[in-house]
C-alpha cells in the first residue's frame, strides 16, 4: 500500500503512545527463562508478537489474562527448537541464538524480509568460541542460521560491541543459566547503543538475575542463577515511536498531547530524543503521564552524536530539513546495518525532494533548503522507521510513501493515530 500524505494545516488532539517494543521483546524472552511472569500492556507490534511465539518455542506457556496483561510460565512444555522463524525481528534473532545454544540440540533459526543479509558474525563467532557449532549464511552469517550441536561453555568470553549491543544483551541473558561463572569482555571500536545493554540488565534484575560490571566493557556473571519471573512488569511507552508524533507536532501548527507510561526509571536509548530536540530549540511539557506540544517550534541545527540511539537517525534527518543552519548527525555508522541502510537509503530518498545532504561513512550533514519538491514517491526500503519519518515529512511538503504496512513491525496503529491528530493521509493501492 502507498500512503498519500498531504501538507497539513494543523495537528490537534491526543494519542495514547504505543508500548516499548524493546522492553516487550526482552520481557517475553527473559520470562521464558524461568519462573512465572505477568507482563502488563506489552506492545502488539509484529516484533513483540515474534517474541511471544519464540517464548513458546523455548518451552513457555504464554496466556492472555485480559486487561492488557499476559502470563508467561517458563518450562511448561518441552522446547520445540528444530525450526524457528523470527520473521523480521533482529532483536529476537540475536537474543534467541544463545538461548537455543543452551540446549545443545540441532536447530535452524530463520527469518525473512529485511532480516535477510543482516550481520550476526560477531555473535556467532563468540558462540563458536564458547563451544557451539553454529554457522550462518554468507560472510555476515545472516539467516538462516544452523546450530548442529556443541554445548555452551562459560569462562572468558569476548564479543565485539562496535556494531550492535544486541550481541552483548544476548549473552547477558544466556550466561547466568550456565553452571559456572562467565567473564564477558567487550572488544572493538566505539561501543554503540549502550543504553540497550542497561535496559537488558534492568529487566534481568526484575527477574532476580544480577550481573556485575566494571564500566561498559567488562561483565562478571555468576552461573546457575535462578530466573524468578517478572512478577508485575509494566511495559513503558516507546520514546522512539513517540519521536515521530512529537516531530510532526513540532514542525506544524499544533496542540497535541501524547499520553502514556513515561516512566524514567527504566532506561530507553530513544529517550535521547527529548534532550536532542531541546538542544534544537523545541518546546514541550513532559510529565510521567504525558507530553504536550504546542507547535511549531523554531528549531536550529547543530552537531549531534546518535551513537547510542541509531533508531533516531531517520526522524532527526527529517527534522533537520526544516531547522535553521546545518545539522550534523555523527557516530551513526552502525545505522547502516539496520532494517535498511539508514544512511545511504535515507539520503537517496530525501534527495528526491531536493534535500542537500552530505553522506559519509558514519555521518550525515543536512543543509536545509528554502523549498522542496512536493508529492514525491518515497521508498522506505521496507524500513518501518524510514516510512514513519517520510510520513512526518509529508505533513510539510506532501509525499507518497511505499509499503506503509511495514510500520506494523513496531507501530501497527501509526496511520490511525496520525490521522486522528489531523494529518491528511489516505492509503492507496500500488
Amino acid at each position: 500500500m502507498i500512503l498519500q500524505v498531504e501538507p497539513t494545516s494543523a495537528l490537534r488532539g491526543a494519542v495514547r503512545l504505543p508500548a516499548s517494543k524493546s522492553h516487550s521483546i526482552r520481557a517475553f524472552l527473559i520470562a521464558s527463562c524461568g519462573g512465572t511472569s505477568r507482563i502488563r500492556y506489552p506492545s502488539d507490534c509484529d516484533d513483540a508478537k515474534a517474541a511471544m511465539r519464540v517464548a513458546r518455542e523455548l518451552g513457555a506457556a504464554v496466556t492472555r489474562l485480559g486487561s492488557g496483561a499476559w502470563q508467561v510460565t517458563a518450562n511448561a512444555h518441552p522446547p520445540r527448537l528444530s525450526y524457528i522463524n523470527v520473521r523480521e525481528s533482529g532483536t529476537v534473532l540475536r537474543l534467541l541464538l544463545p538461548l537455543v545454544a543452551l540446549h545443545g540440540s540441532k536447530a535452524v533459526i530463520d527469518g525473512q524480509g529485511t532480516l535477510k543479509g543482516r550481520p550476526n558474525l560477531f555473535l556467532t563467532r563468540a558462540l563458536r568460541a564458547m563451544g557451539v557449532r553454529i554457522h550462518g549464511t554468507g560472510k555476515n552469517e545472516s539467516v538462516p542460521i544452523r546450530l548442529t550441536g556443541g554445548i555452551l561453555r562459560s569462562g572468558d568470553v569476548r564479543i565485539d560491541g562496535s556494531l550492535s549491543s544486541q550481541f552483548i544483551s544476548a549473552l547477558l541473558i544466556a550466561c547466568p543459566q550456565l553452571e559456572h561463572p562467565t567473564r564477558l569482555l567487550v572488544e572493538g571500536g566505539k561501543m554503540v547503543s549502550a543504553g540497550y545493554i542497561t535496559m537488558t540488565r534492568q529487566v534481568l534484575a526484575q527477574s532476580g538475575v544480577r550481573i556485575r560490571s566494571k564500566g561498559m566493557r567488562r561483565y562478571f556473571i555468576d552461573g546457575d542463577q535462578e530466573f524468578k519471573g517478572l512478577k508485575n512488569f509494566l511495559v513503558p511507552s516507546d520514546y522512539g515511536l513517540a519521536a515521530f508524533l512529537l516531530a510532526a507536532a513540532l514542525l506544524n501548527r499544533s496542540d497535541v498531547v501524547l499520553s502514556g507510561i513515561l516512566r524514567d526509571d527504566l532506561v530507553q536509548a530513544d529517550r535521547h530524543i527529548l534532550p536532542l530536540l531541546t538542544r534544537m530549540g523545541a518546546r514541550f511539557q513532559k510529565t510521567s503521564k504525558a507530553i504536550r506540544i504546542k507547535g511549531p517550534s523554531r528549531l536550529k541545527g547543530g552537531n549531534f552524536s546518535l551513537k547510542d540511539c541509531p533508531d533516531l537517525v531517520p526522524i532527526m534527518a527529517v527534522i533537520a530539513l526544516f531547522a535553521r543552519g546545518k545539522t550534523r548527525l555523527h557516530d551513526i555508522g552502525h545505522a547502516r546495518a539496520k532494517e535498511s541502510d539508514r544512511i545511504g537509503d535515507l539520503t537517496h530518498e530525501l534527495r528526491k525532494i531536493g534535500a542537500r545532504i552530505e553522506e559519509k561513512k558514519g555521518e550525515m550533514v543536512v543543509h536545509p533548503q528554502p523549498k522542496y519538491r512536493t508529492d514525491c514517491l518515497l521508498d522506505p526500503h521496507r524500513d518501518h522507521r524510514l516510512a514513519m519519518a517520510f510520513a512526518v515529512l509529508g505533513t510539510k511538503v506532501g509525499a507518497r510513501i511505499k509499503d506503509i504496512e511495514c510500520t506494523a513491525k513496531s507501530y501497527p496503529g501509526f496511520t490511525r493515530d496520525f490521522r486522528s491528530l489531523g494529518a491528511k493521509v489516505r492509503k492507496m493501492r500500488k
